[in-house]
């Protein structure tokens, strides 16, 4: 029996490809998805079916991808309409070879939700594996939220009976293989575990143990951020996204072309490291590191105008750009050759970004002309401190609270390192904030460096974001 997972970085994505006798299974396959013909071809096998268990909201489907070249035909949950593929019912079985793929029911993160039940018929009629897409991960549930304010009361029930109908009432040694993994923002709190089972959930999963009420009212007010992409992701993967077929080929720019795409309005991303951006970057470019990309560019960048990427090295670009493609960013169009140094060896203006370490800003703390900026999540104040001082906007929503902040303090942005607090600098500056200084190091260097958070009590409130 083939089994295999394949992760996708950053947005913590898992699909899978199970197969035996010649045939074979994806489950929630990536847009770029290239690498399962791959696996089919060096197992010698041929993909049949493809499983969508949910519309997803964080990145682009890929099924519609991979059954071009495949010819597989595309399954998915029946209780909402999709542009393409065909709907699937409680207590459906596929067939592939001796496997046999169970269709569940399990709305609650969408009303449409599936899971998948593997029994190997060949081996025992007992079952093995169960792919509960955003119903059940590891130490954590889907969120609840996304299908607005007004139901999450109800999606939330819907999903308390879901597991506790669907999934859990399953022997303890059948193998979990959720669809996404720790850091993404499909759950609140999801554990970094590779593997896990149904036992082990029941045994450690806080919210597998608690009474429905208690479920519900936890899940009504749980703090989470909706990326303003996610309206665009549930529409293509309603519809049906549009086919690539490839990476896009990105054009090498100059450093005067940058200079005339800035004039148009183009989305210059610098995909630098915060020290370097610090020490000098084009005026009016959005800083967002490496990993940081699938996280944020769905908060800043727009589907409309031409994406182009500075770097310092230009290095491995086809992975920056498979960051974009996964989150239907098809406008990503460029890169500035020959690095930021092709920018100041042609004389153009800099701008640079202040950096203090903890030690600077404990100088300054209680100067009235410095005003602190704590860009985290937060749940992450909360839970972990904040510094004596600081008001909070969390970095996603920055644009929309620019109000706030004071054009005449120096404004010291932090985060829990100084990756998002970069981030903030950038889009402060691009906004016309002449004084912005980064904490390098955030508070994790500040608590390093012996000086004190504020921790008070979680609020338990409803959130409003």
């Amino acid at each position: 029996m083939l089994f295999e997972k394949i992760k996708s970085d950053v947005i913590a994505h898992n699909s899978y490809i199970i197969g035996a006798g010649g045939e074979a299974v994806v489950i929630d396959p990536r847009r770029d998805c290239l690498i399962y013909a791959k696996i089919a071809e060096r197992e010698n096998m041929k993909i049949t079916k493809i499983f969508e268990t949910h519309k997803n909201e964080d990145y682009v489907i890929g099924s519609r991808e991979l059954a071009r070249p495949t010819g597989a035909e595309i399954l998915h949950g029946a209780r909402e309409e999709f542009g393409f593929g065909t709907g699937v019912r409680e207590g459906e079985a596929f067939r592939v070879g001796p496997l046999e793929f169970e269709v569940l029911e399990t709305p609650g993160h969408t009303v449409e939700s599936i899971s998948l039940l593997l029994r190997d018929r060949s081996v025992s009629d007992d079952p093995l594996m169960v792919f509960t897409g955003d119903a059940l991960f590891a130490g954590d549930v889907g969120r609840t939220d996304l299908a607005g304010a007004d139901k999450r009361r109800e999606m939330s029930e819907m999903l308390y009976a879901s597991l506790h109908e669907k999934l859990l009432p399953f022997p303890d040694g059948v193998i979990v293989c959720p669809a996404h993994g720790a850091g993404s923002v499909c759950g609140g709190n999801i554990s970094d575990r590779e593997y896990t089972t149904i036992g082990y959930e029941k045994a450690t999963n806080r919210l597998l143990s608690v009474e429905e009420e208690e479920f519900v009212e936890r899940k009504v007010h749980e703090r989470l951020y909706e990326p303003r992409y996610f309206v665009m992701m549930r529409n293509l993967n309603r519809e049906g996204p549009p086919l690539i077929y490839n990476l896009p080929n990105l054009r090498p720019c100059s450093a005067r072309e940058i200079r005339s795409l800035l004039d148009r309005k183009a989305q210059i991303v610098v995909i630098r490291s915060p020290t370097s951006f610090a020490g000098g970057h084009i005026p009016g470019t959005l800083n967002i590191w490496r990993q940081g990309l699938s996280l944020y560019m769905g908060y800043y960048l727009n589907y409309e105008d031409p994406i182009v990427l500075v770097d310092d090295f230009n290095l491995d670009l086809d992975t920056v750009v498979r960051h974009f493609v996964r989150l239907g960013y098809d406008n990503i169009s460029g890169y500035l050759a020959g690095g930021f140094a092709a920018w100041f060896k042609q004389g153009e203006s800099i701008e640079r970004a202040g950096i203090w370490s903890p030690a600077d800003l404990a100088e300054h703390l209680d100067d009235p002309s410095i005003w602190v900026l704590d860009v985290r999540n937060v749940n992450h104040r909360e839970e972990d401190g904040y510094i004596r001082g600081s008001h909070h906007i969390y970095v996603g929503h920055l644009e929309e609270h620019l109000a706030e902040i004071p054009e005449d303090k120096q404004v010291v942005v932090h985060c829990d390192v100084g990756y998002n607090g970069s981030l903030a600098a950038s889009i402060l500056e691009k906004h016309g904030f002449a004084n912005v200084i980064n904490l390098l190091g955030g508070t994790v260097g500040w608590e390093a460096a012996n000086y004190p958070l504020v921790k008070e009590e979680p609020l338990y409130a409803a959130p409003a974001m």
